[in-house]
């Protein structure tokens, strides 16, 4: 029955919106940023179920005033206008109750590299990161380069429900045309992967500071202020992974370090899901 489900959803949001107030839950971060994901995840199911029981009071009135008036023709047609109504907002109602990724809120972090096709893969790695950059903005949302150049693009999304959208990006891309690098006119296939990550937060993900080992050097490209002249590019390495992040674009230390933890915290965060959903697949071919 839809109204046992709406009366879940009241119940639920109920809890969660005391919660909020808990000055308990409110001293512990990490609690405190589950419920309050999770409060706005059920937000939409709620509304959704408020506006379920004022249809729903809205044909129970309009019967019995036809039961007591008799049949006239505008109280049918408020009546049957509440009931298509109820009809829609129900099926909304079970399609926001579906199981959703609980990353889908999150901002990302996007990676972007060239593969085959030599110089022209790292142009068309270049394209596919100035089309993607476009479309976050036009969406509302904030990108910010953070490692650009030689044929490797990566950069964040900021803005909620990014993740809900960039996800269905990650993979192979492929193009075939005229390289700007070609004299002869032949076509080329160049290909270029992208992985899209959910950035995570320190209540996501803990790394530990001893697991870290923090390289810093000089930065390479075209000269500039900062560039080639201090030690302000960094690397990081985790230890217990062996995963390595490098960052140079900014000239501040400081900034290259921030943005390859981030990267760092979303590849780790990464590697946990994968390997969470493994051994629930294997939970699952398990008799």
């Amino acid at each position: 029955m839809v109204e046992d489900l709406v009366t879940q959803i009241e119940t639920r949001f109920a809890e969660l919106g005391e919660q909020m107030t808990d000055p308990e839950v409110i001293s512990d971060r990490e609690r405190y940023a589950e419920v309050g994901r999770a409060y706005s995840q059920l937000e939409p199911a709620a509304k959704l179920a408020a506006q379920w029981r004022h249809a729903e009071d809205d044909a129970a009135g309009a019967e019995e005033l036809l039961e007591e008036m008799g049949e006239d023709s505008e109280l049918r047609e408020e009546l049957n206008e509440a009931r298509t109504r109820i009809e829609r907002i129900e099926e909304e109602i079970r399609l926001a109750m579906v199981e959703r990724d609980p990353n889908d809120e999150k901002s990302v972090i996007v990676e972007i590299q060239g593969g085959a096709g030599g110089e022209e893969a790292g142009l068309w790695a270049g394209d596919l990161y100035r089309m993607l950059a476009r479309y976050a903005e036009r969406r509302g949302w904030q990108p910010e380069a953070m490692d650009i150049g030689d044929g490797k693009y990566t950069f964040s999304v900021r803005g909620d429900g990014a993740y809900s959208v960039f996800k269905f990006e990650g993979g192979t891309h492929r193009v075939q045309r005229v390289p700007q690098t070609e004299s002869q006119g032949r076509i080329h296939t160049s290909t270029a992967t992208v992985a899209v990550l959910p950035e995570a937060e320190d209540v996501d993900i803990h790394v530990d500071p001893n697991d870290l080992q923090i390289d810093v050097y000089r930065s390479s490209g075209p000269g500039g202020q900062s560039v080639n002249t201090t030690d302000s590019a960094v690397r990081v390495t985790h230890r217990p992974t062996g995963i390595i992040v490098s960052m140079q674009d900014e000239k501040s230390q400081l900034q290259n370090r921030d943005k390859a933890l981030r990267v760092l915290r979303a590849r780790l965060y990464e590697r946990a899901l994968a390997e969470q959903q493994a051994e629930l697949a294997a939970d699952r071919r398990s008799p």
